[in-house]
């Protein structure tokens, strides 16, 4: 059963597929010309001692049209397969945007960067290469049968014998190459995923002294992609060898037995009574036979390749990359009353629905925000999302601080930074100026949350704020929850927090572990 993305590459698939495969059979076809009318020509110059022109025509004329036939065939696959890669990213693109927050926070980042580069190339292989492979693999030994039968009918079916034994041992290999496609896929994700988050945690190992130990557990990885990728060669090196015997075999069979019938050493059926243009059809003919399992055999891999990178695709942009969000109860979603200002505080234990809740209330994940009684009114133009997870663009703090917001003055930007510790944080030297990698690469997470509040602080929207002190020294906590508490005078500041100090501050508490919100007093 397709899976699918699966299914989505072979939808795309359909025209240039097509294309591939009819420049494939007119290749075919032209060599199997080329073949008679060589086979003529060598037949009539050895037992008659003349040319034919004829034949030497026909024979130039198709060799070079299958020449080019090939040369558009192999460039119409690139094409087809280049394409089909392309709109599979696009696809996975609109997943992507279309998913929730947390669900694509939750995705392993390193594997899915790495996985969206190599999977859509190796879901185009499928669906285009080994396609073609396979189809070809029912047309061209019908074809080179039906020319050889002509002939000779028991040579076609001297032929046809090797194909069952292929077909079995293509069967017994193919479990193998599937078995050892999935691992290699695996070992590469968790190479990938190890890898990403080595680079974001080096400073980290840096200061540990742990780099050593680190270059190990990755050497380890890549040991063991690589010791998968050789196990799937080998069995695909194997499966191809066995094509090669067995087309081997049954070629030099019909040699013996054409030779046999030529020298009048042996009188076997189909055989003899030959003439010689007609045997050396039937010789240059057999090897056209067994070229598309030939070729299929090499394709091969690219079919365990291709579904299992399907299935990882899928795990990332179909499937549930993480359990399902734990379902808010119905009293907290519609019937919660937000005040213009204050502090609202979700509190309850982990795995409660306090990110869910917060989320669903700022409308980052379901636009729940219009169905509230009495909702802020600048929710209509958005609010400052406080969390680990902000977008972080490359530049300086300051640009950091600007995030899509108009242009504020060094002075405001000066004091929201220094309010929350950040001008005195010595792994963030230059003020201001301090140099932010592309995504925030160079921050820990304390530092993008105090980022985060930073440029709330220099804004007049309402605050959502998931953990904004979990990952705090107590210092930069109590400053950030002084810096909540000051804008909660002027506007509406939510949190959903573990932290107690910050829910003494809230003037509206909703406990999922109990059944209705309770509100308690708070001097402002």
């Amino acid at each position: 059963m397709a899976t699918g993305t699966l299914a989505k590459a072979r939808s795309l698939a359909v025209g240039g597929l097509r294309a591939t495969l009819l420049l494939q059979i007119a290749r075919t076809a032209l060599r199997l010309v080329f073949a008679g009318a060589l086979a003529i020509f060598a037949g009539l110059m050895i037992e008659a001692g003349t040319v034919s022109v004829e034949a030497v025509a026909i024979g130039l004329a198709a060799l070079s049209l299958a020449a080019l036939a090939g040369f558009l065939a192999d460039r119409q696959q690139a094409v087809a397969e280049f394409s089909v890669a392309e709109g599979l990213r696009e696809n996975a693109a609109e997943n992507l945007a279309a998913m929730p927050a947390r669900t694509i926070q939750a995705l392993p980042a390193g594997a899915l960067i790495a996985g969206l580069q190599r999977y859509p190339e190796a879901l185009a292989a499928l669906v285009i290469g080994h396609r073609t492979a396979a189809l070809m693999l029912g047309v061209v030994p019908a074809l080179v049968v039906c020319a050889i039968v002509a002939v000779s009918w028991q040579a076609a079916l001297a032929l046809l014998f090797a194909t069952p034994v292929m077909v079995v041992f293509f069967t017994l290999l193919g479990s193998a190459i599937h078995a050892r496609a999935e691992k290699q896929e695996r070992a590469f994700g968790q190479l990938a995923t190890q890898f990403d988050d080595r680079v974001r945690t080096l400073p980290t190992i840096l200061s540990a002294h742990g780099v050593d130990r680190e270059r190990g557990k990755l050497q380890a990885r890549m040991t063991a992609y690589a010791d998968s990728t050789m196990n799937m060669l080998k069995v695909a090196f194997l499966n191809a060898g066995v094509i090669d015997f067995f087309s081997s075999l049954s070629i030099a069979i019909l040699a013996v037995f054409l030779g046999l019938g030529h020298l009048k050493l042996a009188e076997i059926p189909g055989f003899a009574g030959l003439q010689l243009w007609q045997s050396l059809f039937i010789l240059m003919l057999a090897p056209e036979f067994f070229a598309p399992f030939r070729r299929y055999a090499e394709q091969y891999h690219a079919k365990a390749e291709g579904n299992a990178a399907a299935v990882a695709l899928d795990d990332f942009l179909v499937g549930p990359a993480v359990p399902e969000p734990m379902k808010v109860p119905d009293r907290f979603e519609s019937g919660l009353h937000l005040p213009r200002k204050g502090i609202v505080a979700i509190v309850g234990e982990s795995g409660a629905g306090k990110s869910t809740l917060l989320r669903r209330l700022a409308g980052i994940e379901t636009p729940v925000a219009a169905k509230l009684a009495q909702p802020h009114p600048a929710f209509t133009d958005g609010v400052d999302w406080i969390s680990t997870d902000i977008a972080m663009p490359a530049g300086t703090l300051a640009d950091a601080l600007y995030g899509n917001r108009a242009e504020r003055s060094p002075a405001e930007l000066a004091s929201a930074a220094e309010r929350v510790g950040l001008l005195d944080d010595a792994l963030l030297p230059g003020g201001l100026a301090a140099r932010i990698k592309a995504g925030g690469e160079n921050l820990s997470g304390g530092q993008r949350l105090r980022i985060a509040v930073a440029r709330a602080l220099i804004s007049d929207r309402p605050i959502f704020a998931d953990e904004p002190t979990a990952k705090l020294d107590a210092a930069s906590a109590a400053r950030v929850r002084a810096a909540l508490a000051d804008c909660a005078r002027q506007r509406l500041v939510v949190v959903a927090t573990h932290d107690p100090e910050l829910k003494a501050l809230a003037t509206l508490v909703v406990d999922l572990d109990r059944q209705q919100p309770a509100r308690q007093e708070v001097a402002l």
